[in-house]
């Protein structure tokens, strides 16, 4: 299964970038990386990537979110990861990627902390 995006707003200050198929060491991750980066340079502060449809990740589509946690970071922006299920949500607890980027069951769970995070700062 190819490795498939969609980008959405759902709030006027909030981000959906949902990922689907597979996120594994190749062009596609490249390509993922750079549409993110995108998305933060163009003003995105507030993103959630939304794994529900992902059905495989490896330690390259980690480090992946990890980098990109990190780069919104120093933007000023926040990310928290949506949707993850079955291996892939294994995968990423067994590296606690939860520290960097909270880890919610659904985009609407995503959404509803970014916006208390943005009403308490």
């Amino acid at each position: 299964m190819l490795t498939e995006t969609n980008t959405r707003q759902i709030d006027p200050d909030i981000t959906v970038f949902a990922i689907s198929g597979r996120l594994n060491l190749g062009n596609s991750l490249i390509t993922v990386e750079n549409s993110i980066r995108l998305l933060v340079e163009a003003g995105a502060r507030k993103l959630v990537i939304d794994l529900s449809g992902l059905t495989f990740i490896d330690s390259s589509g980690i480090g992946m979110l990890v980098t990109c946690c990190g780069h919104i970071e120093q933007h000023g922006g926040r990310m928290r990861v949506a949707g993850a299920q079955g291996g892939v949500l294994r995968a990423l607890e067994l590296v606690h990627l939860s520290r960097l980027a909270p880890l919610d069951a659904d985009v609407e769970s995503s959404s509803l902390h970014l916006k208390a995070e943005g009403a308490g700062a």
